[in-house]
């Protein structure tokens, strides 16, 4: 008994009728696309946004200490700081500006004691902002503030210690 050979395998899929609708039937309808007269407009806005950003209303440049102390509080679960201060989780902060890194009585990490770091204000700056950018390997398990405004005034704080 001959048997006429098998057709191809389709992979499940029926072969589509020749009247099927194209592909774009079943896709949404984008937007036109934007006109370019709007191109200028938009770069000026957005380049304008981010020229300042820590010039927005009320911002302080300088750091306001009183609202640093506030923000403090969440520093306060690991450094301490005043006159009977000592590290704990992680390294008293008395007179932090100007201080060399791993200098207290703490149990630093290797890199931070290697790192040389002198904590002037930008020093400070960029290791709140992003602390493992700054010293890789360091203990601090800290994400960082990426607000520019909320650093200023922790450092306005720190500054008063």
């Amino acid at each position: 008994m001959h048997r006429p050979p098998l057709p191809a395998p389709t992979l499940g899929r029926a072969p589509l009728p020749p009247t099927a609708p194209p592909l774009s039937a079943f896709l949404p309808a984008f937007p036109p696309p934007f006109p370019q007269a709007f191109l200028p407009v938009l770069l000026a806005l957005t380049l304008g946004g981010l020229a300042a950003p820590s010039q927005a209303a009320g911002a302080n440049p300088s750091g306001d200490a009183v609202a640093g102390k506030a923000a403090f509080n969440k520093c306060a679960s690991c450094h301490q700081v005043g006159p009977s201060a000592r590290g704990g989780f992680g390294p008293q902060l008395n007179g932090i500006v100007g201080r060399r890194a791993a200098a207290t009585n703490y149990a630093y990490s290797a890199a931070m004691k290697k790192s040389n770091i002198v904590w002037n204000e930008a020093a400070l700056a960029a290791f709140l902002k992003a602390p493992g950018d700054v010293v890789p390997d360091s203990k601090m398990r800290f994400w960082g503030i990426g607000n520019e405004q909320q650093r200023a005034d922790l450092l306005a704080y720190l500054r008063t210690l």
